[in-house]
């Protein structure tokens, strides 16, 4: 677990697709229930394929595409996953209308794309992720976590 977690802290390079959806799947075993998971990072970055990686982990096989136009996509599997776009946002108050706390079902993981354009508390005990591009690459670090007790 630790090698892991030093390992992402560090920064992991991936090189396509699967070997995002991999170290996705490797991290999903992490995560304790009831988690938030911000991703950031530009347009392109492979926020999605981490977050289908993250489904995979928990035997959802149905398609994880990118919320961006519906904001937001739940699927059920051996935890509930919920994938937010917010690149659409307004601002804070509109994923608030979103009524996600009413929507979650033990156990859940929140994933968030574009995490600046949700209310800030949300984020108070969210595993901080960013992904960035250089050339075919992606480098995927983990900025921050909540401490053990959360």
């Amino acid at each position: 677990m630790d090698d892991l977690l030093t390992q992402i802290s560090n920064g992991v390079i991936t090189r396509t697709p699967e070997d995002t959806e991999a170290l996705a799947r490797q991290l999903a075993e992490l995560l304790p229930a009831n988690s938030t998971i911000a991703l950031t990072g530009d347009l392109g970055a492979g926020k999605s394929t981490f977050v289908r990686g993250l489904a995979r982990a928990w035997g959802i096989t149905q398609p994880v595409t990118s919320p961006t136009y519906n904001l937001l996509n739940v699927y059920q599997g051996k935890r509930q996953l919920l994938h937010l776009d917010a690149y659409r946002l307004d601002n804070p108050d509109a994923a608030e209308d979103l009524l996600i706390e009413d929507l979650q079902r033990e156990p859940w993981v929140l994933a968030i794309e574009w995490p600046q354009k949700v209310p800030s508390y949300w984020l108070d005990h969210a595993w901080q992720l960013h992904l960035s591009i250089s050339g075919e690459d992606r480098c995927i670090a983990l900025n921050s976590r909540p401490s053990p007790n959360h």
